[in-house]
């Protein structure tokens, strides 16, 4: 079966997949597959651009976004006239020749991967470029894709990566074949330093605990700057400790990235 593997850090959000789609089949008419993509109103796959944090400590986060080829494909059910279509190696497709244009695909489909094309009365997405894998070539996004954040292949070529993978909106059971990897999920920082000595202090350790989670450590760096990743949604205990320094705590409850700002350290 065949599966799309997207890595967070590698993305650069340089939107040349979005770009590559667009190119591929915007004018062009891919039989049995698509017909063509309308050059506006429409984007098959799409890259997805948020910013977290405050200030100073601020993250921009890019996801590429497409059809998820899911094995039970929930847009494919709510169609009337059996237009979708599922290949051998996974890929899912609308038949535009079997399309009525009822439109009842494109409000159902959960990942709003499905768009109504008014003009030619058909419903259109992403098709995983089957007409190049016919060929033995990788889908146009995946070429284009500069920094390999992207990649396309044989679900077991991908197994030891896939381990770790996510996938979006798992709890919907729709069984996606779109792979995330390293995606940032939270963050919470701040920054400690000595109001006396007027200097921020390097090496303070910084211990976070989840309530009835797991722990995670790491040291303040060179500008006193703490900064756990990869945080899920919950109630956190933070303390900090430095030689010399007495002790702080605090609790927090993150629901989104945070920057904590300042901790001053009071002398022992």
């Amino acid at each position: 079966m065949k599966v799309f593997v997207f890595d967070a850090e590698r993305c650069n959000g340089c939107h040349n997949c979005q770009v590559a789609c667009k190119d591929e089949h915007v004018g062009n008419a891919w039989p049995p597959y698509a017909a063509p993509e309308p050059n506006t109103g429409q984007f098959w796959l799409r890259v997805l651009q948020r910013e977290h944090g405050q200030i100073p400590m601020v993250k921009v986060e890019y996801t590429a976004w497409l059809c998820m080829h899911c094995e039970r494909c929930v847009a494919a059910e709510a169609c009337g006239s059996d237009a979708f279509a599922r290949r051998d190696d996974g890929l899912v497709y609308i038949d535009p020749a079997r399309c009525t244009g009822c439109m009842d695909c494109v409000p159902a489909c959960p990942y709003e991967a499905v768009f109504a094309n008014e003009e030619a009365g058909i419903a259109q997405k992403c098709t995983g470029c089957a007409h190049l894998v016919d060929e033995g070539r990788l889908p146009h996004c995946v070429d284009l894709c500069a920094t390999g954040g992207l990649r396309f292949g044989d679900a077991e070529d991908f197994a030891c990566e896939l381990a770790d993978a996510e996938v979006m909106r798992g709890e919907l059971g729709t069984g996606p074949r779109v792979y995330y990897r390293n995606l940032p999920h939270l963050f919470l920082g701040g920054e400690v330093w000595d109001p006396q000595a007027d200097e921020v202090i390097e090496g303070a350790r910084v211990t976070l605990a989840a309530v009835g989670g797991v722990e995670a450590a790491q040291e303040t760096d060179d500008f006193g700057d703490f900064k756990f990743e990869r945080l899920d949604p919950g109630e956190y205990r933070l303390a900090i400790e430095a030689p010399g320094f007495k002790p702080v705590a605090r609790d927090v409850v993150l629901e989104e990235s945070t920057y904590l700002g300042d901790f001053p350290l009071e002398r022992a």
